[in-house]
């Protein structure tokens, strides 16, 4: 089993930027793909960003690309969600996710509030 708890939420304002961070528990975490969903009021849950157990591998949202980067630090079991030039339309619950490859996630963490003002 795979624990994930997220951090780094808050408000900022659009142009601004924000690092959230996943802290995983248990040895699992180094064997599998992690990722990045968010869910803003009235909608359905949307795929950000994943990367490899390794991070070699990374994809992206088309909305995101260019303004957000994943990356992991196996050593620390956690993965970040760099988050740059934030739009209002970014506002949402962020949602770290771990699974068997970069599109299928098995494990969920509660999610860590975003919101952007403009």
């Amino acid at each position: 089993q795979v624990q994930l708890v997220e951090s780094g939420g808050g408000l900022v304002q659009a142009g601004g930027s924000l690092r959230l961070s996943c802290a995983a528990s248990g040895r699992a975490f180094r064997s599998i793909a992690m990722g990045w969903f968010r869910q803003a009021p009235g909608k359905e849950r949307e795929f950000v960003a994943a990367i490899s157990w390794s991070g070699g591998s990374t994809r992206y949202a088309d909305s995101v690309k260019g303004r957000f980067t994943i990356s992991r630090d196996n050593a620390k079991n956690t993965v970040y969600l760099q988050m740059n030039s934030l739009k209002p339309e970014d506002t949402a619950v962020y949602y770290c996710a771990g699974g068997l490859s970069t599109s299928e996630f098995n494990y969920w963490g509660q999610g860590t509030q975003v919101t952007v003002s403009s």
